[in-house]
């Protein structure tokens, strides 16, 4: 497991090229392979919450799936029953089809899921596919994301760019602008090559695996859209392919939640992220990526363990939102403003640092 989390999120210094003019100016600025904050977290309280457990993650993925069989079974009974609420049923299979896949897909990138590394392996795979994400180029895109978090030039990841998009964001309510980024990425790949920023930050080694990933992709997409041709029927897109369209509303929903209006080019995951208190249900589904500024600080602690993390954080950090609610009543005057001046940026009271 070691390696893996090598192999996963440390800065591999001979493939992480920069982007652009902007990322030699995050060079020049001191911000590429720099030392970012941490909260003091006594070692046997570290050692004790790194702690993996196949068990916690067994049990969550299976109630998932179950969930997701479930939805799907009743959307097809009223779809042969020709019930308009099918529409809903549907609705409801497609954001459990997709949007807790976002959050299992990351924290089976991180290998933190399971103490099991094969089990991470699977899930991380089938998660990439069912958010329409080339597999291996994301688990490398989301270690650059670490690694330089909202850093300009640097990070391929930032969900809410400045001056603030806001035909892109409204597009990614059904990930339309996120498909029409990735299929041609996911064709190019098939065709054997990676485009330059992915070449920025996928080791060479990788490549051939992305290749393959992206050939399997397309080809089970292919074969349920040669389905529904062939049995002129639309069903079949319903349950595999639309689904990580129409179901990402939720993890946008919650994604804009991490980092949206926050500072960009800062060293102090405080400042750049959100810790946003949840319920039970949206803790589940978002397996406790809620708890942000703890997973970006230590991103080695598995989910179960970021709540604990929290109360043991907690007197080093600006105080967590009470709810998602509450964190959007800041980010949408923060993107509104952002629109007209890109330079606005959310400050955050941090224990100790001038802009409280």
């Amino acid at each position: 497991m070691a390696d893996q989390e090598t192999h996963t999120y440390a800065p591999h210094h001979a493939d992480y090229r920069l982007i652009g003019g902007a990322g030699e100016r995050a060079r020049a600025a001191g911000l590429v392979n720099a030392d970012w904050y941490r909260c003091a977290v006594p070692r046997p309280v570290m050692k004790q919450l790194m702690q993996r457990s196949d068990a916690r993650a067994i049990r969550d993925t299976v109630i998932w799936y179950v969930a997701i069989a479930a939805s799907g079974v009743l959307a097809g009974l009223l779809w042969h029953a020709h019930s308009w609420w099918a529409l809903p049923a549907f609705l409801l299979y497609g954001t459990l089809y997709c949007s807790p896949a976002d959050s299992r897909w990351h924290e089976a990138g991180h290998g933190t899921a399971f103490k099991t590394r094969w089990m991470n392996d699977v899930l991380y795979q089938i998660a990439s596919f069912q958010i329409f994400r080339c597999a291996t180029i994301w688990r490398w895109s989301h270690a650059r994301h670490h690694t330089d978090t909202l850093v300009v030039g640097r990070d391929p990841e930032i969900a809410a760019p400045r001056p603030t998009d806001w035909l892109s964001l409204a597009l990614n309510i059904f990930a339309l602008k996120h498909v029409s980024r990735e299929l041609p990425r996911m064709i190019r790949a098939a065709c054997g090559r990676l485009g330059a920023e992915e070449q920025s930050f996928v080791p060479a080694s990788e490549w051939p695996k992305a290749i393959r990933e992206a050939r399997l992709s397309l080809l089970v997409h292919a074969i349920v859209i040669g389905s529904c041709i062939g049995f002129r029927t639309i069903l079949p897109l319903l349950y595999i392919g639309l689904p990580s369209l129409y179901g990402a509303w939720l993890y946008l929903y919650f994604g804009l939640t991490q980092h949206a209006g926050m500072p960009e080019n800062v060293l102090d995951h405080r400042r750049n992220c959100r810790t946003v208190m949840m319920n039970p249900v949206f803790r589940f589904l978002y397996w406790n990526m809620n708890y942000h500024v703890e997973h970006h600080m230590f991103p080695m602690i598995p989910f179960h363990a970021l709540p604990r993390l929290h109360e043991v954080v907690k007197k080093d950090m600006p105080p967590p939102y009470r709810s998602s609610l509450a964190a959007y009543a800041e980010i949408m005057p923060a993107l509104v403003r952002q629109t007209r001046d890109p330079s606005y940026h959310v400050a955050r009271p941090v224990p100790g640092h001038a802009e409280a």
